[in-house]
């Protein structure tokens, strides 16, 4: 079964702040702590107005005991998502690859 591509796909700080934060027991404050940011910086993210940045993204890996990659994957996820919704690139052409042109010969 495949995800509906007209469905956003979800912000990391929206599962940081429904499922993940809330299974730790810790308050946002000593979440915050110990990643290592400030308090508002967590905030913005759990709100979704900031990304998971891959420095971020390697200190919730830490915390949370996953991989960095996780965190970077669905913050790309919805950035182009919503990048493919917002960017006119209707002037732009699609090039199509001469056979036997390629970068490496």
């Amino acid at each position: 079964m495949s995800r509906n591509p007209d469905r956003c796909p979800t912000h990391p700080g929206e599962l940081l702040r429904e499922d993940v934060i809330p299974a730790t027991g810790k308050s946002k404050v000593e979440i915050a702590r110990m990643l290592g940011v400030s308090r508002q910086h967590l905030h913005d993210l759990l709100a979704e107005r900031k990304p998971v940045s891959p420095e971020v993204a390697v200190r919730l890996a830490k915390l949370f005991g996953n991989a960095p990659l996780v965190w970077i994957k669905m913050q790309g996820a919805y950035d182009a998502w919503h990048a493919t919704r917002e960017v006119d690139v209707s002037a732009i052409p699609t090039l199509s690859a001469a056979p036997g042109n390629s970068a490496t010969s």
